[in-house]
């Protein structure tokens, strides 16, 4: 899937949009209705324009704990909104779609959105990593990632062609295309 260049609107200025990739995962109450809802949400963003979804894909839980596997995609959006604006409408998302952050790491979820890459930025906070951590080793990702724009460049880590050659599926599935 060519995505489309980045087009500001007439309410924004051309330098204040950003291209953002959303990672998307559910294993909990019908995963494909809730990254389908998922889009939906993202395409209201205020600030924001949708782009796209990559396809569905089936993926194994991380830490092979004993719970159902994900759907995972991967979604685009052009954006004025900052990078922590962005991650904190990202957790309005995933709380209205009841979402229920735990202590333990890698659990069953109803939906988890990854802020991915924001543009080119390079940045380690507390609350923020850019690019996300673990981006360049996890297949449902990489996948998906490279279904989109099979030239992106991860900021500080290279081409999406080039990590995904070194990253096998390890059962990762494409169920259906993209939109």
């Amino acid at each position: 899937m060519a995505l489309p260049a980045h087009r500001p609107s007439s309410t924004v200025t051309a330098t204040s949009w950003v291209r953002a990739y959303i990672g998307m995962g559910s294993n909990l109450e019908e995963p494909v209705a809730q990254i389908g809802r998922a889009c939906r949400t993202l395409a209201r963003l205020p600030r924001s324009r949708w782009v796209g979804r990559s396809s569905l894909y089936r993926s194994r839980p991380l830490g092979g704990a004993d719970q159902p596997d994900y759907i995972n995609a991967v979604s685009v959006i052009d954006t004025a909104l900052d990078a922590e604006a962005l991650l904190s409408e990202l957790q309005a998302i995933e709380a209205a779609q009841g979402r229920q952050r735990g202590p333990r790491r890698w659990s069953s979820r109803t939906l988890d959105l990854d802020l991915l890459l924001y543009g080119t930025e390079i940045r380690r906070t507390e609350r923020l990593a850019l690019p996300h951590p673990g981006i360049a080793e996890r297949e449902f990702v990489l996948y998906p990632l490279h279904e989109l724009d099979p030239t992106l460049v991860i900021p500080g880590l290279g081409a999406v062609s080039d990590h995904i050659s070194k990253c096998p599926l390890r059962g990762l599935q494409r169920l259906e295309g993209g939109s």
